[in-house]
């Protein structure tokens, strides 16, 4: 007997006549209220469906099982299939008499999602959870009662896939981040919870046309946002192009509509010269000695709207509506097909890739090729194996990352491993869940730059990413010690954009640290999560140093003495929000509390206390507030204003600015003045330390005749005069052939710069330089 034979069937339970009563505040899916928990037993009926009632007040529908039972059939043993009856059995008995909002019992979106997990052939756990996925959100089970009936790893998959609606968050938003963190973070665990989640939202997409417009919109938009980056990184390309499509159609339904009609019409038009192109590949690959599957394929709506959108472009000038897919027996013979296809039609230039040598991030692999078809028309090809074809559709669902055979992990599973394995890192340096969610998000691009190590190891990130972004791809530590970079062996600052094919080397400092710049330009939510952690943590200690220094120099302004005694610290706390004079310091060190304020306040405490045990100076007018000596080495709580790059040598002037420490200036920076009117009492006396031990950016204007040379005998100026070029940047010839060329170059001090300037002004062909402010 075979095991379809043996199994034991699933069956359903009619929904007990209620009340529609749906929810419009429901994070998702077309359910309605739940009901309480009920005592009822499942009564067994008939599998097959019956159209169910859409009147407002009595609904009788009942929920097929019949698809399910015959594809759990194909691939799982009778003592499987008992195992999901009784979750089935579970299910169907807490969600008894809830509807959905299209009037359908319940039950039959648990069946509709463990369907479309069997089609990836997932495990039993798997299906009980798609099965039972909604038993604790909506009915109130616990994860003691799972874990009793069904087992620890089913309650587990359960439990990643509930929301958290008990906990009170401040918004929606909020509660939806911290949700997103959650499944996230199981799915980092096991990846057969977003397996199950995607069915779930594919459902929930496919029935939502019974919601109101706004919600609609809602659960579309967070759908495009979130779960096809997943499914895009994840390979499951099935499911990532039917999310696109239906959440666009919810999303611009009149749009949708328009270019669906366009494409129907399109369909019927370019059928001949479709046939034409086919019937010749399928001869050409025949006499080639190629067996393939050679079939059409048509552009998603979604994906056509993007390139309309992105390019501006009408329909008709969309030519890539249908392209080809060619199914090949085995590695070789892929390359085999690309030679006869070229042979038959002549390549487009620039319009070849070869993602089997170096597959994408989710695990693709396929030769894609545009050719010039008949009539001129563009046609691409993608070429592939029947593995491939497997993967390319099924992703990461076609290979267990959840089996403890780290040994025979394929590459697919090593990359989607180390993503995962990238999301607990995240996590354990996030502040909170938006930011968590934020982050996530930042890596979950559709397109992404393959770059090499100096060992020719690939490293895959998202386009755009940085050489910095790349250091932290490594390691933390290797981002944060990061002081230069080598693009193909020349060097280049950290800020410089990775393109395929780049052989990156990292230089790195010990004494090197991230600093708030870097966040500008770094791509990666590995990269900007660990800068931030370690802004957050290392930040603390040098602000509180500064505002201690801050307020103690407050206090003798006022005629206090800066060593105050720990009574009146206490009477200090307990009239402010801080819980220590640490948080005090800090808050003054950033910007978030005045020291003049402060001192005024313990002033105001001291006052109304006379008999008060506290030393005062004689005459404050005899004391004078001694500056804040500034080294330049201090760290993030005091920073060089960009808009001026202050160097030894130069006056200078210090800004309390909110959230950012101590900002110095030049003492006649344009900007400087005008802050100054504005909030002038942010602003404190500093100067510079005596022994400064590093080098500071400064800016120089240098213009010189346009002629070959001239760019290098400079910068080779620069370099013998022991100082270091970080940014140069040139502009046009002028009519008189004279080009600008401005540098950001590394000095010690004013002398030093002095130095450079007289170097260069002697140089042949440099006719004026200058030093740049503002």
């Amino acid at each position: 007997m075979n095991v379809a034979e043996s199994a034991p069937s699933l069956t359903a339970t009619p929904a007990v006549p209620v009340t529609t009563s749906a929810d419009p505040d429901a994070a998702e899916g077309n359910t309605a209220k739940p009901v309480a928990r009920s005592s009822k037993k499942s009564v067994s009926v008939s599998s097959t469906a019956s159209s169910p009632s859409q009147s407002s007040s009595t609904i009788v529908g009942v929920a097929s099982t019949s698809a399910l039972s015959a594809r759990l059939a194909e691939y799982m043993s009778p003592a499987d299939l008992k195992l999901v009856k009784e979750a089935y059995r579970f299910s169907d008995e807490m969600h008894l008499g809830q509807v959905r909002k299209s009037g359908e019992p319940y039950i039959s979106h648990p069946i509709a999602v463990a369907e479309i997990c069997a089609e990836w052939k997932l495990d039993v756990q798997a299906i009980m959870a798609a099965l039972l996925h909604d038993v604790m959100e909506d009915q109130d089970v616990q994860k003691e009662e799972l874990i009793e009936r069904f087992g620890a790893p089913v309650a587990t998959l359960v439990d990643g896939l509930s929301k958290l609606e008990k906990i009170e968050f401040q918004s929606q938003i909020e509660a939806q981040a911290e949700n997103f963190r959650k499944m996230l973070l199981a799915m980092a665990r096991d990846v057969r919870v977003i397996l199950v989640k995607l069915a779930d939202r594919l459902h929930n997409m496919r029935t939502l046309a019974v919601m109101s417009p706004e919600k609609k919109r809602r659960i579309s938009r967070e759908t495009m946002d979130v779960y096809v980056p997943i499914a895009h990184r994840l390979g499951l390309n099935n499911i990532y192009r039917e999310l696109q499509d239906l959440a666009f159609s919810h999303l611009y339904p009149m749009r949708y509509r328009t270019l669906s009609k366009a494409v129907k019409a399109a369909r019927g038009n370019r059928r001949e010269v479709v046939n034409k192109i086919l019937e010749a590949v399928k001869i050409t690959l025949k006499e080639a000695d190629i067996r393939a599957e050679v079939y059409g394929r048509e552009k998603t709506l979604y994906g056509i709207y993007r390139k309309m959108h992105d390019k501006h472009l009408s329909f008709s000038q969309v030519l890539d509506v249908y392209g080809f897919r060619i199914v090949v027996d085995n590695f070789r013979e892929s390359y085999y097909a690309l030679g006869a296809l070229h042979a038959l039609y002549k390549p487009m230039p620039g319009k070849f890739k070869d993602y089997i040598a170096i597959p994408k991030t989710n695990g693709y692999q396929s030769l894609h090729t545009t050719l010039i078809g008949p009539y001129g028309t563009p046609v691409e090809f993608q070429i592939r194996t029947q593995d491939m074809h497997r993967v390319a559709e099924s992703g990461v669902a076609a290979h267990w990352l959840y089996k403890d055979d780290d040994g025979s992990l394929t590459d697919l599973q090593q990359r989607t491993h180390a993503w995962l394995q990238s999301l607990l890192d995240i996590q354990k340096q996030t502040g909170d869940s938006a930011e968590f969610l934020e982050h996530v998000k930042v890596d979950l691009f559709p397109d992404s730059v393959y770059v090499f190590t100096p060992k020719s190891k690939i490293i895959a990130l998202p386009r755009g990413a940085t050489a910095l972004d790349f250091a932290y791809s490594i390691h933390t530590d290797i981002g944060d010690q990061a002081i230069a970079t080598r693009i193909n062996h020349e060097p280049v600052p950290l800020r410089s954009e990775l393109k395929n094919g780049d052989i990156v080397e990292i230089i790195t400092s010990p004494n090197s640290r991230p600093t708030p710049n870097w966040l500008t330009y770094v791509r990666t939510g590995k990269a900007r999560s660990a800068i931030r952690h370690y802004l957050r943590t290392i930040n603390l200690s040098e602000s509180t140093e500064l505002g201690k220094q801050l307020l103690a120099q407050a206090l003798v302004a006022v005629n206090l003495n800066p060593e105050l005694p720990s009574t009146l610290i206490d009477k200090l706390l307990n009239e402010s929000t801080a819980k220590s004079m640490d948080e005090i310091y800090t808050d003054i060190g950033i910007g978030k509390r005045m020291a003049a304020l402060v001192a005024r306040h313990i002033l105001d405490l001291v006052e109304d206390d006379a008999p008060f045990p506290f030393q005062q100076f004689g005459d404050k007018h005899a004391y004078k507030r001694d500056p804040v000596i500034i080294y330049g080495s201090e760290g993030l709580s005091v920073q060089l204003a960009p808009c001026c790059l202050p160097i030894p040598g130069d006056g200078i002037v210090g800004q309390l600015k909110r959230d950012q420490g101590l900002v110095v200036h030049s003492d006649d920076c344009e900007h400087a003045k005008r802050l100054h009117i504005k909030e002038p009492d942010r602003w404190i006396d500093v100067t510079w330390g005596e022994e400064l031990n590093r080098s500071f950016d400064t800016r120089i204007e240098v213009t010189v005749t346009n002629e070959r040379g001239a760019l290098a005998r400079i910068a080779a100026e620069i370099g013998e005069s022991e100082a270091n070029i970080s940014h140069v940047n040139m502009e046009d010839g002028d009519a008189n052939d004279m080009t600008h060329i401005h540098f950001t170059i590394q000095v010690e001090d004013r002398a030093h710069l002095a130095r450079i300037m007289r170097n260069i002004k002697h140089l042949s062909g440099v006719s004026r330089i200058l030093r740049e402010r503002g």
